[in-house]
């Protein structure tokens, strides 16, 4: 059996497990579902548009320009009694004259005054809530997904390793076919829940009516923040094998975890603090721990050229390369020490040990 083969055969294991997993599968459908509520949780909490009923047809089309439902009554009398009956929120009469119950309506009071044009410069702009929202989902979405597939990682390797499992596994294959199954494993469920999530977001936003400009603008940031997703994980899924099979016993995975959950955290609040700040997001856009989010946060906002992240990209794959044969070493260096806790220095030592 090839190194290769090998591998097919640990991730196809490691896939079927996972599928078979009811607390994953039950995970992955509550993602889903506070991902769409989160989408669309607003427009319901709006309640739609406001109803005004009108009398006569003058001032329909600037009711309407302002986003209000307008219901047309054929006098003031039905204009009144709609609501009274608290049917529409207010009604316009001849004068023109606002009809409301308790409180003035100030987005029709707004609708029919007059104002002078505005005309803007940039229309393509996004708003400051977009500006926001999208940089934090991106950063969250990456951070709690390479945190808590990493983790399994973690816990698979240490498994295997307590329940000497691991012993049986290496005399029939490589060590380097197992570490490959399982990165290769969780980076497929990983990458296919996070593009799950995308496309439930962006149905969501179709079916809540986001503006078109930031569902244009998003779409190429979500383009490349599933590659730079994928490479990103790329870099750290060996790093959590490795760091996995430090450990003898579930126990010990919080100490020897610890390094690398801080590698991982502190890109994500780096993102989220200076996300409003160009020349740190231009930076962090070429640190390969922050670029998964920084760049494609930079792509959404408008401010990366053409070619930058496709550099990038590069130092990311690099990156990634150098992160997988460290992994890797620790890995092996350790894999099959079970007397105890091994120490970094000593499974990078020893990257082959005999028992």
């Amino acid at each position: 059996m090839t190194t290769f083969e090998a591998a097919k055969l640990v991730a196809g294991r490691e896939i079927r497990v996972k599928l078979r997993d009811k607390t994953f599968l039950f995970s992955t459908v509550l993602l889903l579902f506070f991902t769409a509520l989160g989408v669309v949780l607003p427009v319901l909490i709006n309640g739609g548009p406001d109803k005004v009923a009108v009398v006569g047809a003058t001032h329909v089309a600037a009711l309407e320009r302002a986003g209000l439902e307008v219901v047309t009554v054929p006098d003031t009398a039905a204009a009144e009694r709609l609501v009274r009956d608290e049917e529409v929120t207010a009604a316009v009469v001849d004068g023109p004259k606002v009809l409301a119950l308790e409180e003035e309506p100030g987005n029709v009071v707004a609708a029919l005054s007059t104002s002078p044009p505005v005309e803007f410069l940039n229309p393509d702009a996004l708003d400051e809530a977009a500006r926001f929202l999208v940089p934090f989902a991106l950063a969250t979405l990456f951070f709690f997904t390479t945190i808590s597939f990493g983790v399994q990682i973690a816990q698979s390797v240490t498994e295997e390793k307590q329940t000497r499992i691991v012993e049986i596994l290496v005399a029939s294959i490589p060590v380097r076919a197992l570490l490959i199954g399982k990165v290769a494993a969780m980076t497929v469920l990983a990458f296919g829940q996070l593009a799950l999530i995308a496309v439930v977001g962006l149905v969501g936003m179709r079916v809540a009516d986001v503006g078109g400009p930031v569902i244009d603008a998003i779409l190429p940031a979500i383009g490349w923040f599933l590659p730079f997703f994928v490479i990103g994980f790329l870099m750290l899924a060996a790093l959590w094998a490795g760091v996995g099979a430090l450990a003898a016993r579930q126990e010990d995975l919080g100490s020897t975890t610890a390094p690398l959950q801080l590698l991982v955290m502190t890109p994500f609040f780096l993102v989220l603090a200076f996300q409003s700040n160009p020349a740190a997001m231009t930076v962090l856009s070429y640190v390969p721990f922050s670029a998964p989010v920084a760049m494609p946060v930079r792509l959404f906002t408008g401010e990366a050229a053409t070619w930058e992240p496709f550099v990038s990209l590069a130092l990311l794959l690099l990156t990634s390369a150098l992160t997988l044969l460290a992994g890797a070493r620790i890995y092996q260096g350790s894999l099959l020490r079970t007397n105890g806790r091994t120490s970094f220095a000593t499974a990078w030592r020893n990257p082959t040990p005999v028992g």
